[in-house]
């Protein structure tokens, strides 16, 4: 009996032997087939490169679009939560002549505050005030109240200048309650190669302009003892590093705006004043669609990354930003609110 078993049972471990050894054999020679094959084209990774020579070329200052949206929004045209209103609010938009600064603003005076634009462009900002109330008009004809909104100049990385500007929206309006920090600028210029003094303008703008008008409006609201929410706009490009254009200055800039949000959130959250960072992703401007007309493969390589497959409309920013300023978010405070049609996700 002994003598019919062993055998079967050594033809059993022998296949066994097999089935345990076998697959190893098998991955490993996948692996070494991967490995030896050729690179795979539109792998995952394959464009997740800066490179040097993607210049975006922004015009001068005279040729820069600044015609503001003009569509409905808002509560005074379609019923909402009485929450989101920003009436009898004072809101004070830096970089508000032309951009998103600009398209904030609009909702804002959409959602009922009175608003005062500041640029460095005050020419600018003053056709602006005219077109945003005659907008207003326009889409709410028998309003009861019409928002002021104001133009003012600032060079938003001097501290008498913002001090200053602080003072004559303060004169004009009474108080400021919301502010949105939307004055900055990007460059594409390699690391290496970025001029030390073009760096500290970028910075001087996106981040000491930043700081010094939220620690100016906060000093407001504490000597009013009143509350306040602000806005301080970041970026995507806080989060993520943005391929093809080499940016690094601006991402920087942008991660320092996120931070600085998170910061002065809990410092001042004993004053009832909430700061929260808002960071577009990539929008079609006016300008952005010029730029990326002229440059058809950047605007496919940028959207080829973005899940929801479009770039995202500079009126998407209205809602979050009056949220985020409104009685609707009062117990929101130091978030950073991605506006980016998930291109950060993925």
């Amino acid at each position: 009996m002994a003598s019919r078993i062993t055998p079967l049972m050594r033809t059993a471990a022998h296949r066994c032997s097999v089935a345990r050894i076998a697959p190893v054999s098998l991955k490993t020679a996948a692996i070494r087939s991967i490995h030896r094959a050729e690179a795979l084209r539109n792998k995952p990774g394959s464009h997740s490169r800066t490179d040097s020579d993607v210049e975006i070329p922004f015009p001068p200052e005279e040729e820069l679009p600044s015609d503001p949206l003009r569509r409905a929004g808002g509560q005074y045209v379609k019923p909402t939560l009485q929450t989101f209103s920003l009436h009898k609010n004072v809101g004070l938009v830096t970089g508000g002549a032309r951009g998103l600064g600009l398209v904030i603003a609009q909702g804002m005076v959409y959602s009922g505050a009175d608003v005062a634009l500041v640029d460095m462009n005050k020419e600018e900002a003053e056709k602006q005030t005219k077109n945003l109330v005659d907008a207003f008009m326009r889409e709410n004809p028998n309003a009861e109240r019409i928002p002021k909104v104001t133009a003012h100049y600032s060079d938003v990385s001097d501290p008498a200048s913002v001090d200053s500007c602080i003072v004559e929206v303060i004169q004009q309006h009474g108080k400021i309650d919301n502010l949105v920090t939307s004055a900055g600028f990007t460059e594409n210029f390699e690391a290496v190669n970025y001029p030390i003094d073009r760096l500290r303008k970028l910075w001087a703008v996106n981040v000491d302009g930043t700081y010094l008008f939220a620690t100016s409006v906060a000093r407001h609201l504490m000597e009013r003892r009143a509350p306040g929410s602000m806005v301080l706009i970041g970026s995507m490009s806080g989060s993520i590093v943005n391929v093809p254009q080499p940016q690094t200055p601006y991402n920087v800039s942008k991660a320092g705006i996120r931070h600085l949000a998170s910061s002065l959130a809990v410092e001042w959250a004993h004053a009832g004043i909430r700061v929260n960072c808002l960071s577009p992703g990539y929008m079609m401007t006016a300008l952005t669609a010029k730029i990326l007309d002229e440059n058809p493969d950047l605007k496919q390589k940028w959207v080829s990354l973005i899940p929801m497959g479009k770039m995202g409309d500079p009126s998407d920013l209205m809602g979050p930003a009056v949220f985020l300023l409104s009685e609707n978010s009062k117990y929101v405070n130091g978030v950073d609110l991605r506006v980016d049609g998930g291109y950060t996700l993925t």
